[in-house]
């Protein structure tokens, strides 16, 4: 490929370019919105297998379907691998066909649970006739990953060689995983840097309350959250739990400087992904790229490196949390209330500090190994993770009730809390639920998972 290093107003300058760039993500509260992303599993009704890309009842037929609500088709070599919406929504695939709704910058949790309803409403009429079915788990329940299908995304392509390299379990998370997860704003440098700490120290306590993937090939896995595991033997360059968070300093320019060590996976040019995975974007900035010499990096191409980093809170211009199970509809719409409640109110915020700011490295790390096997009984200090999790929960709903966003009928966003405060005080995780149906009225076969929990 020719090489091509002329500057242009694109072009990254140097790291302070970076900088800026991350710092743009600050807006005053009054500008916060609130991002939600869920991933679900298809499956064809009459035998429980996923979907193929191709075929009257496959993947491509669905997004075709949906284009009849306003979706307009993204292709890739003519092919359509996602639908977007000026709203700033989308509809993409995962891997192995997953389908996600990355929904618009709402301002509150009504809006949200009525966009996921929306969304809901319209894949359902569409998958109807097609005899497609929907569900939501953290992990698939019953096919084996090396026999789930693979989406025609280049991007995936080149993932999928590079992971076997670095991880275990990296192709279980292409091909096998579903989450939910939300992406909230910060008005400044120290306000991202707080809402970090809290929202890493606390993404083991979210992992336990969505807790939902004890299955895997069709049976018991030894896990409740069997998606959380695998992503502790994925990649290590690029997942985990970030201590450097933490440290004294810590700020946009130690991300930034992290990003820059993180490998890359490609770059996009011409309309085609260009491999270059396990190179360095810091080679990259000096022109010194293997895969593209003499060649010099865009913003853009910062903006598609930042989504190659995979810890459990990830930065962008704004904060992705990153630690929950796919579920059901109704805890679709808890997981952004309960960050929300967290983090977009100064009590609530202080409060939440003041609950982990004393926790030991050690323990953080202890709360990542255990809590995936252990979920809310998951033992720390002298209680268990389930006490935190109610800790949290009391914060988060003060959070909500003090925002005081009011629907139609008067209802704040705080009931949208309901279904984790009978999870924690309850003690049990949804995991634990699909396990007991296992074992007693579904006779220790997978299959009545599709019909009970099905959207």
């Amino acid at each position: 490929m020719p090489a091509d290093s002329t500057p242009t107003s694109d072009t990254i300058a140097d790291k302070n370019h970076l900088l800026e760039y991350m710092e743009s993500g600050c807006k005053p509260p009054e500008k916060w919105r609130i991002g939600t992303e869920h991933e679900k599993f298809a499956y064809l009704v009459d035998d429980l297998s996923p979907l193929q890309y191709e075929g009257e009842r496959g993947v491509r037929a669905l997004l075709e379907g949906m284009i009849k609500f306003g979706w307009q088709p993204v292709l890739e070599n003519g092919k359509p691998i996602a639908l977007t919406k000026p709203d700033n929504s989308s509809i993409t695939l995962e891997p192995a066909g997953q389908v996600e709704l990355s929904g618009a910058p709402l301002e509150n949790i009504h809006q949200t649970c009525s966009e996921v309803a929306e969304h809901l409403k319209q894949v359902k009429e569409i998958a109807k006739d097609l005899g497609i079915g929907f569900i939501g788990l953290g992990y698939h329940p019953r096919t084996p990953h090396a026999e789930m299908p693979w989406m025609p995304k280049s991007r995936y392509g080149i993932m999928r060689n590079y992971m076997p390299k670095k991880g275990s379990m990296g192709l279980e998370m292409m091909q096998s995983t579903c989450t939910v997860q939300v992406n909230l704003d910060f008005d400044s440098e120290a306000t991202m840097v707080q809402m970090f700490r809290i929202s890493l120290a606390l993404q083991p306590i979210a992992t336990a309350l969505w807790a939902n993937s004890p299955f895997k090939d069709g049976k018991p896995n030894g896990y409740l959250s069997y998606r959380s595991h695998i992503w502790t033997d994925t990649d290590p360059d690029r997942c985990g739990t970030l201590p450097f968070v933490f440290e004294d300093g810590f700020g946009f320019e130690r991300y930034v400087d992290y990003m820059l060590d993180v490998p890359m996976y490609f770059v996009y040019r011409n309309g085609e992904y260009i491999d270059v995975s396990g190179q360095s974007f810091r080679d990259f900035m000096d022109a010194k790229l293997p895969g593209l010499p003499g060649e010099l990096p865009t913003m853009t191409d910062w903006e598609n490196h930042l989504t190659v980093a995979f810890p459990e809170v990830r930065l962008k211009k704004f904060l992705e949390m990153r630690g929950a199970d796919g579920g059901p509809w109704n805890r679709l719409c808890a997981l952004p209330a309960f960050w929300v409640g967290l983090l977009y109110d100064s009590q609530a915020r202080e409060a939440a500090w003041e609950l982990v700011k004393d926790w030991t490295p050690e323990e953080h790390l202890a709360l990542r190994r255990d809590v995936p096997k252990q979920a809310l009984s998951t033992p720390f200090r002298n209680g268990t993770v389930g006490d935190i999790a109610l800790d949290a929960l009391e914060i988060s709903h003060g959070g909500l009730s003090r925002r005081n966003v009011l629907d139609w009928v008067g209802l704040d966003e705080t009931h949208f809390l309901n279904p984790l405060f009978q999870i924690a005080e309850s003690g049990i995780s949804p995991a634990e639920e699909l396990l007991s149906a296992y074992n007693r009225r579904w006779k220790r076969c997978i299959d009545p998972v599709f019909k009970e929990y099905a959207y």
